[in-house]
């Protein structure tokens, strides 16, 4: 298949992938809540693509971290089996899958958004690696805020646990946008090292 038409082919697998993992989700309530968002993600990646195309690498990555996030709304954060299985094995406290994935945003959002503000906004250098950074810890921030309201609002003790997953540390939000943090820093020290848009001379 073409370069150009590897984003199509990823949207067709990811659509066909949501499609049939909405049939049958273990809490309907925290499946919609979880995929408001991802609906409105696509849809605006879809309807601005003829003005901005992110690469392809770009994709990739905004494809692995949906299909990440959609596995999360089918069981909900804290029930993914392959993490309960974990959590058994290593006899640990949690299932971590919301951990790993906090940490995945951070640091698979990264490249998007650099790529996004060194191209489209014409911003170089340090400035674009500190907005970019600053972007995607605000996002994860937003997104804790987005979490905390929406279940103020829905009044839903089974949707307030399943959803936001914190199960029993009260400190749950503010450790998930630090791992948060973490990937974003770790994407930044990759891209300096090696930055795959810069210009070779």
């Amino acid at each position: 298949f073409s370069k150009k038409n590897y984003p199509k082919i990823l949207l067709t697998i990811f659509l066909v992938f949501w499609i049939i993992v909405a049939i049958s989700p273990l809490y309907r309530g925290v499946w919609i809540a979880e995929n408001i968002l991802t609906v409105l993600f696509v849809s605006l990646l879809i309807t601005t693509y003829p003005k901005f195309k992110f690469s392809n690498l770009s994709y990739t990555l905004l494809f692995t971290f949906l299909i990440l996030h959609t596995i999360g709304s089918h069981y909900s954060y804290s029930g993914v089996p392959l993490f309960n299985l974990i959590r058994d094995f290593f006899e640990l406290s949690r299932n971590h899958y919301d951990r790993v994935i906090h940490f995945l945003f951070g640091l698979l959002f990264f490249i998007p958004g650099y790529e996004f503000i060194s191209k489209k906004l014409k911003i170089k250098g340090f400035w674009a690696f500190f907005l970019t950074f600053l972007a995607v810890v605000s996002l994860q921030s937003i997104f804790e805020v987005i979490e905390f309201a929406f279940i103020l609002i829905t009044r839903s003790e089974i949707i307030g646990t399943h959803y936001l997953g914190m199960q029993g540390d009260q400190w749950d939000a503010q450790k998930d946008m630090a791992l948060g943090i973490l990937g974003s820093a770790l994407a930044w020290l990759g891209l300096l090292l090696k930055n795959p848009f810069k210009k070779k001379k």
